[in-house]
């Protein structure tokens, strides 16, 4: 399966259309956001919607300066209960011809340490896709660990066994079954 396909929410926007710049707003309707909860593995997403501003730049070049908002449910890591939030993103980003990368890929085998987090978008047959960004913005934004207010796991060895006791080491019931 091609990465475009991996995405079920895609927004292309020819850049000849973008003229001296271009404000628009990109809401993922229903389905899409059904499909983009499967894939991150949310309880929920009733809300995907980004506003945005494109303007070209030098060199054939875009700069878009957008903001992310969203509503998700995740799983509670301790609890499994669900765990609702909001994300307000804010969100920066170049779309670059792809002949521009050949520098950028010079630099990088160069200097092995290089981000490829800053890297640019690449502008393919004239077209870019905002759908690709707000999905990566997305992913990128949920917290990894979702935990409900007020959930903790505490950790127990069982009631009968004493910390540091023979009992309670991770070979106990080893010792246990050897008696038998």
């Amino acid at each position: 399966m091609s990465e475009e396909n991996a995405i079920p929410f895609s927004r292309k926007l020819r850049i000849e259309t973008i003229g001296e710049g271009k404000s628009c707003t990109v809401e993922a309707s229903a389905d899409e956001r059904n499909a983009i909860a499967r894939l991150l593995d949310l309880v929920a997403l009733d809300r995907l919607v980004f506003d945005y501003r494109l303007a070209p730049s030098s060199g054939h070049r875009l700069r878009m300066a957008g903001r992310l908002s969203a509503s998700v449910v995740q799983t509670c890591v301790v609890s499994l209960d669900a765990v609702p939030s909001e994300l307000d993103v804010a969100v920066e980003i170049e779309f670059w011809p792809e002949g521009a990368f050949a520098a950028l890929e010079k630099n990088a085998e160069a200097d092995p340490g290089a981000s490829l987090l800053e890297w640019p978008e690449p502008i393919k047959d004239g077209t870019i896709d905002l759908g690709k960004v707000v999905y990566e913005t997305l992913a990128t934004a949920l917290d990894p660990f979702p935990k409900k207010a007020g959930a903790s796991f505490e950790w127990s060895e069982g009631p009968t066994a004493e910390a540091g006791s023979r009992e309670s080491g991770p070979f106990a019931v080893l010792e246990g079954l050897k008696r038998r």
